[in-house]
Order: structure tokens, then C-alpha cells, then sequence
């Protein structure tokens, strides 16, 4: 593939795009949230013995209930988690993420359907799956999976 001037401006317009999400609310809320989280020692170690309780789990998994820890990860892995859940600064953050990657997949939708109503756009929120879903005309190629009359 050859550079031409049409994909120099292509590019410029993905750099101009790109710095205008960066400059937006939700990436703010974003990047204020994570560092809360993160500007935390003791949150930071909690999440941290999280992750070393996550691997572990992921162990205890592949055996099931005959590995002999299973009881012993199974409740730790819930404790941990329902503690994380119930910070304050850890829901923030969950929230802010969740905002971004709305912002990100109605970008995404955008762009899309600009090139064509027929492309197809994985989207991590309901609302938006259904605006990008076969009934705009484009077959969801599940065999109805989504409802569409494939």
C-alpha cells in the first residue's frame, strides 16, 4: 500500500480525532478517578492482593471443587471483591471507565456508518448495540441470534 496525500490527511484527521477525546469531560473524569484509586498505597496493595487472589482462583478453577483450596479461595476471592466493589474511589472509577468506553463506541458508531450502514461494530453497551444492529439493514450474520430476520 502506497502512501498518498489522501491517507496523510486520513491520519491527520485520527490525530485531530484522537486529541478531541482527550480533551473531553469523560476522559478528565476518567483520569481524575484513576488517580484517586492509584494515589491510594493502601487501595493500591488492596487491589494488588486482589489480582494475587484472582490468579489463584484461576488455579482452584481449573480442578473445581476437588482442587483442595477451593473452599478457601472461593470465599476469599468473593470477600476481596465485595470490598473493592464497596470503596468509594474504586465505584468512581468503574463509572468513569464506563462513560469513556460509551464515548468511545458512539465515536466508533459514527465513524462507521459514515464508511457504510452495513459495517459492524462491537459496542460493550445495549443501547448502542441496538442502534448498530441488523435491522438498520446490514444482517447480522448470527442466523437471528439477535432477534433480526436473517
Amino acid at each position: 500500500m502506497m502512501m498518498t496525500s489522501e491517507w496523510g490527511e486520513i491520519l491527520d484527521d485520527v490525530d485531530q480525532l484522537a486529541d478531541q477525546i482527550k480533551q473531553s469531560e469523560t476522559y478528565a473524569a476518567l483520569r481524575k478517578a484513576r488517580s484517586i484509586v492509584y494515589s491510594d498505597e493502601a487501595l493500591v496493595a488492596q487491589i494488588s492482593a486482589f489480582t494475587r487472589m484472582k490468579e489463584q482462583y484461576e488455579e482452584v478453577q481449573r480442578f473445581g471443587k476437588y482442587h483442595p483450596d477451593y473452599k478457601t479461595v472461593m470465599k476469599g476471592i468473593r470477600q476481596m471483591k465485595r470490598e473493592l466493589d464497596m470503596n468509594e474511589a474504586v465505584s468512581q472509577l468503574r463509572l468513569a471507565e464506563n462513560h469513556y468506553q460509551d464515548l468511545l463506541d458512539e465515536v466508533s458508531l459514527i465513524l462507521a456508518k459514515s464508511v457504510s450502514e452495513a459495517v459492524k461494530v462491537p459496542v460493550s453497551n445495549p443501547f448502542f448495540a441496538q442502534a448498530s444492529s441488523c435491522s438498520t439493514g446490514g444482517g447480522c450474520g448470527s442466523g437471528g441470534g439477535c432477534s433480526c430476520s436473517a
